[in-house]
């Protein structure tokens, strides 16, 4: 069959050939199947369609957005791109233009935007931006943000430091500690700009675990490759997420829709290149109050590394069925071999290296 209607082998079938195969074995499939499979031609503005798709859809192993059209097959996905829709409110033009900012197939974008109901809201990203950061460094500390510069930020009960790594929960609230008013910003702005839409599209689920894998990666990064150096700032979750969904662009590139791509790119490289410069440049620089140690910047590079690996595939498409994806257990297990590699580092490799660090807090 792939070798009559494909015969360059590329992978994809003209919609003309695709329609004509439908019209001559339609009436051996179900109806519901037959649906989808008329609105994924009708719909596809690419002129193909991918065959893998067509046969992931015809054995069932296709993602959830394709389950779902098939259980719904009485819906039908309007001929015309989601781009030409007119007479729409705000906020349907809001989630139109989240869904052409995160995903790059025309069909996820379409049910995206057919089911997306608000319910429930990008609560997490919301929720760890107001509580984590204003909330917190507002009303306790009376300040909104605990600057590096002075020693007493070391007292905090929160920020990780290699004294007391031991304390298990230092690997995860650093985030809510930053070195300066300027860190805060460039981390909310990245978080919110970035983080919002990717959640509103994959889910609290799938988009606390980038972040989180991302926190975790870049405390225990430091732990290894920096031991000396306390953490602050929530530059590896952010990094997750930001570095995820460019990845995610780079790899969709001719799919991916969205205006001016390549300046939105170009601006959040820049601002990530000069945040993360100015957390190298703090690192080297000799503290004002020595022995005070200034933060580490690998927590940045830990979150980069998640963010191309699980956040690629995380992000890859809509509602994936990420358990049957062979690249996510191979980034799953790759993940986890380093967290226990980190952990046992920690639990020997200070001891036996006999590094002299900063005095405890």
């Amino acid at each position: 069959l792939l070798s009559q209607f494909d015969p360059d082998n590329t992978g994809y079938i003209s919609t003309e050939k695709f329609r004509s195969l439908l019209q001559r074995h339609g009436s051996e499939l179900d109806p519901h199947k037959l649906e989808v499979l008329l609105a994924l031609a009708d719909s596809n503005s690419e002129g193909r369609i991918c065959y893998q798709d067509f046969v992931n859809l015809m054995s069932n192993k296709r993602s959830n957005s394709f389950r779902q059209a098939i259980l719904q097959g009485n819906r039908r996905l309007c001929s015309k791109a989601l781009l030409e829709e007119t007479g729409l409110s705000l906020s349907q033009r809001l989630i139109r233009h989240v869904a052409y900012e995160t995903l790059p197939r025309e069909i996820d974008r379409k049910w995206y935007y057919d089911s997306y109901t608000c319910c429930p809201p990008p609560w997490f990203m919301i929720t760890i931006t107001i509580v984590a950061f204003f909330l917190y460094n507002g009303v306790v500390l009376d300040r909104f943000v605990l600057q590096v510069s002075h020693p007493l930020y070391l007292k905090n009960a929160l920020l990780y430091h290699p004294q007391l790594r031991a304390q298990a929960w230092r690997y995860l609230t650093y985030i809510f500690m930053h070195a300066g008013i300027e860190h805060l910003g460039l981390n909310v702005v990245l978080q919110l700009l970035v983080g919002v839409p990717l959640e509103m599209v994959h889910g609290a689920a799938r988009i606390s675990f980038v972040y989180v894998a991302g926190v975790v990666a870049g405390s225990l990064a430091v732990s290894v490759a920096d031991m000396r150096a306390p953490v602050v700032g929530s530059s590896g979750g952010v990094y997750a997420l930001v570095s995820a969904h460019l990845a995610n662009i780079v790899m969709n590139w001719s799919g991916m829709k969205c205006q001016f791509k390549l300046l939105r790119m170009a601006v959040a490289l820049i601002c990530m290149s000069f945040e993360f410069g100015r957390a190298v440049w703090l690192r080297f620089h000799p503290s004002a109050y020595p022995p005070c140690p200034h933060p580490s910047f690998m927590a940045h590079l830990g979150g980069v590394m998640v963010g191309i690996t699980l956040g690629v595939i995380i992000l890859r498409n809509y509602e994936q069925r990420l358990q049957d994806q062979t690249l996510w257990w191979i980034f799953l297990s790759i993940y986890i071999i380093f967290v226990l590699f980190a952990i046992f580092w920690n639990i020997f490799a200070y001891s036996l290296l006999d590094l002299k660090l900063p005095p405890p807090p």
